[in-house]
C-alpha cells in the first residue's frame, strides 16, 4: 500500500481525493490552501478539498507558505512514497518535487502539451476544440511540462461550458489518477517526454476577459461564453449598465443590422447582430437585478431604450 500526500484545493480536485482514498491508498495528509473570506459578510470558508478531507477523517495541512522550512520538514518527515497534485494552486518548490521516491504526480485537465496553465478547460472551449481530456504527468520545475504518464480523451459537446466539461473531466481524471498511481507502484508506466513544439498555454483568467466585443464573429463570441461560464462570465452594456449574459446559443448566419443591434425572436431569444452571424440571448442578468428570461427582459424595456448594446461602459 502506497503512502501518499494529496495536494488540491477546488471542487474539481474532490473526486480525485475520494477515488484515491476509496482505492485503498494510505493518505497521510491532505494539503490545501488556507480558508478564504467569501460573500458579502466575508466569512472564512474552507476550500472544497478541505471539506472532503474532513468527511474522510484525513489529516489536513493548510500552509500559508509552502516554502516555509517548517512545512518542508513536515513533508519530509511524512516519508510519503508519492505526492498527488490536482489543482492545488501554487507552484511546488524543488525540495518537494525531489522528495518522494515515486515523484510528484499532477493531474491536468487538458490533452498536454496543449493548454498548459491554470485556465486549461476554459481555453480549450474558447478555442472551439472538439475534444479535450485529462493527463497525468511526472512533475518537474516547469509549468505543466513534465513527462506524460497517462492520457485519456473526452468529447466536447456543442453546448458544453467550463462548468459542464469540468464536471466530466473531474470524474474522468479521478479514474486516470488512480490507474496512474497503481501503474507507478507496479512499474508498468514509462514516462514519455512532451513535444514542446506542440505546446500552447492557458493563462489565468481575468475578470474583464468576459466583455463582449460585438464586432467579433458570432462563433468566436459563443466559444468565449462557453469558456467563461460560470466565471468570470460574459457581459455587455445597455444604457451604460452592465448586463451579464447567462445563457447564449448560436443564431442564423445572417446580417439584419449593425453590430450590437438586437431584436426579439419569439421562442428563440434576443437575436444580436455580431461582426458576422448572430447570437441568441436566452437568459440575462441586468446590473442589480435577478436573472431574467429574454421575454421578461424585453417587456421591461418598454419603448424607452435603443435596441443596441453599448460597445463600452
Amino acid at each position: 500500500m502506497l503512502k501518499m500526500i494529496f495536494m488540491g484545493t477546488p471542487e474539481i480536485a474532490v473526486p480525485s481525493l475520494k477515488s484515491l482514498h476509496k482505492a485503498g491508498n494510505q493518505i497521510l495528509a491532505v494539503v490545501t490552501q488556507p480558508d478564504q473570506p467569501k460573500g458579502r459578510g466575508q466569512i472564512l470558508s474552507p476550500p472544497p478539498v478541505k471539506v472532503a478531507a474532513q468527511e474522510l477523517n484525513l489529516s489536513i495541512w493548510q500552509p500559508e507558505n509552502i516554502k516555509d522550512p517548517n512545512f518542508l520538514e513536515k513533508i519530509k518527515a511524512s516519508q510519503a512514497d508519492i505526492i498527488c497534485v490536482v489543482a492545488y494552486g501554487k507552484i511546488l518548490p524543488q525540495e518537494i518535487l525531489e522528495f518522494p521516491s515515486l515523484g510528484c504526480i499532477n493531474l491536468h485537465f487538458s490533452l498536454l502539451p496543449k493548454y498548459r496553465g491554470a485556465a486549461c478547460v476554459a481555453s480549450t472551449l474558447m478555442h472551439g476544440e472538439d475534444e479535450s481530456g485529462v493527463t497525468t504527468i511526472l512533475m518537474d520545475a516547469g509549468l505543466d511540462t513534465g513527462p506524460i504518464l497517462m492520457q485519456w480523451t473526452e468529447e466536447i459537446f456543442p453546448q458544453d461550458t467550463t462548468e459542464t466539461l469540468s464536471a466530466r473531466l473531474s470524474d474522468l481524471g479521478a479514474q486516470l489518477l488512480v490507474k496512474t498511481v497503481s501503474g507507478l507502484e507496479t512499474g508498468n508506466i514509462k514516462p514519455v517526454k512532451q513535444d514542446n513544439e506542440q505546446a500552447s498555454y492557458a493563462p489565468r483568467l481575468k475578470k474583464q476577459a468576459g466583455e463582449i466585443d460585438w464586432s467579433k464573429p458570432a462563433e468566436y463570441l459563443f466559444n468565449l461564453y462557453r469558456g467563461l461560464t460560470p466565471w468570470p462570465g460574459v457581459f455587455t452594456f445597455l444604457n451604460k449598465k452592465r448586463i451579464i449574459l447567462q445563457e447564449l446559443s448560436l443564431g442564423p448566419k445572417e446580417n439584419f443590422g449593425q453590430e450590437a443591434e438586437f431584436r426579439l425572436q419569439e421562442k428563440k431569444g434576443i437575436q444580436v447582430q455580431c461582426g458576422t452571424g448572430t447570437l441568441y440571448i436566452v437568459k440575462l442578468k441586468p446590473e442589480g437585478k435577478k436573472i431574467l428570461h429574454f421575454e421578461d427582459f424585453m417587456r421591461g424595456l418598454h419603448h424607452k431604450a435603443q435596441l443596441k448594446f453599448d460597445s463600452k461602459k
